[in-house]
């Protein structure tokens, strides 16, 4: 907080230098070739999809389980939104239906990296199809399959303030939305930096940055406490894998599951969704009474956005709106109320 008052006291709060300084720091964290902080993700969104500057019509794919204001950015352009179904197991988009959209004419895959899990981008890469990768959950994963880099005795996950083994989240598409409102890995209270992995890229995008009027960019304020996010991640994440070790082993004592996290994978912990096998409001009402307050995952999604249209034909992203719950998973959760999770998940209905 002390970034912030510092803007309000200098009275720096629209855009400006502290914007600068966390563009400057995402690009050090993923080697990315630039970025432009602007004021919503929906924004970042736009950006993109002026820079890739698709014809009109095109038919653009993207999650049902990812958030709604990619449904609406892309319907707001005028394309055509493909959403596909996910994996049970993980809550990503799966392959098949994927190359069934490609098949469909899909031109361009908006990729939501869910519960910052990693997939398997080699076979989304394969199709050849433009991709936005959107990190907002996933920020400074890194994909380990990447190893001919790896110096003997370096960590398979390091943070912000130095770049680790492997591609990170977000450079393997041409552009990435990295969010930063209140459900994102990193929260400023809105806002997120749309970066471009390579030069050309970034070139395009630069043109329009440069041109941006200053309602699209993000105000200083937002930018000082993402600033200092950035800056804090590799320490946050080592807290939030802590918890997350604990409450894994806590759930697995019961008949409710957790999403599969390969082994090896460079995959950022993001809150703890629990797939439920009851209802989600039994499991809600017992941990209310617990003093523990959950969430439903998947509230704010395309699914549960359009859910009579598309549930027939995206089935596990509706079982999993239903059915996946989000308990409390933050840096600072103190030991007291971690113990309370704890037991609460050992004992869910």
């Amino acid at each position: 907080m002390e970034a912030v008052l510092t803007c309000m006291v200098d009275e720096q709060l629209g855009p400006g230098e502290t914007a600068q300084r966390l563009i400057q720091s995402v690009k050090e964290a993923t080697g990315c070739d630039g970025g432009v902080a602007l004021r919503s993700s929906a924004i970042a969104l736009e950006y993109a999809l002026r820079a890739i500057s698709l014809p009109a019509g095109s038919k653009v794919m993207m999650s049902a389980l990812a958030p709604s204001w990619q449904l609406l950015t892309v319907e707001k352009f005028g394309y055509e939104p493909l959403v596909l179904d996910v994996n049970e197991q993980d809550g990503l988009i799966t392959i098949d239906s994927f190359k069934e959209a490609v098949q469909s004419g899909g031109s361009l895959l908006i990729l939501t990296e869910s519960m910052g899990i990693l997939p398997d981008i080699q076979l989304f890469l394969e199709a050849g199809i433009p991709v936005i990768e959107d990190v907002s959950q996933s920020a400074f994963s890194r994909y380990q399959s990447q190893v001919s880099e790896v110096s003997e005795g370096v960590p398979a996950q390091e943070g912000a303030d130095e770049l680790p083994p492997g591609k990170c989240a977000g450079m393997n598409g041409l552009y990435a939305i990295f969010g930063m409102e209140d459900r994102d890995i990193v929260t400023a209270g809105g806002g997120a930096v749309l970066f471009a992995a390579g030069r050309r890229e970034w070139t395009v995008l630069k043109q329009l940055a440069d041109n941006a009027p200053q309602t699209d960019l993000m105000p200083d304020m937002n930018a000082a406490l993402a600033f200092v996010e950035v800056k804090e991640f590799k320490r946050n994440e080592e807290k939030r894998r802590e918890l997350f070790a604990l409450y894994s082993k806590a759930v697995m004592t019961g008949r409710h599951k957790t999403f599969v996290r390969p082994e090896g994978n460079g995959s950022t912990v993001y809150s703890f969704p629990v797939v439920l096998n009851t209802g989600f409001k039994e499991v809600q009402q017992y941990a209310h009474k617990k003093g523990i307050e959950v969430s439903p995952a998947y509230e704010n999604s395309i699914i549960a956005l359009r859910q009579e249209v598309l549930a027939p034909k995206c089935i596990c992203a509706n079982s999993l709106l239903l059915r996946c719950a989000l308990f409390p998973l933050y840096p600072r959760l103190g030991q007291k109320d971690a113990a309370r999770i704890v037991k609460v998940l050992s004992t869910l209905p």
